[in-house]
């Protein structure tokens, strides 16, 4: 596996725990906690998609 594919499978997997943290924060009941999870999941999800046209563009993907 190449150094560009285990930084997007990182990335993935923070994503799910992003997603998983909303969901525990609608548990909890803590209206903060949304909303910052859904900034955390665009913010790794705009991360992710940015870094994979960088790696497609250098041929790495």
């Amino acid at each position: 596996m190449n150094q560009a594919k285990l930084v997007m499978a990182i990335l993935a997997l923070a994503g799910i725990l992003a997603m998983f943290s909303i969901g525990i924060a609608i548990a909890a009941g803590s209206v903060l906690g949304i909303l910052g999870g859904i900034v955390l999941v665009i913010a790794i999800f705009g991360t992710g998609f940015t870094l994979k046209r960088k790696f497609r563009d250098r041929g790495l993907l």
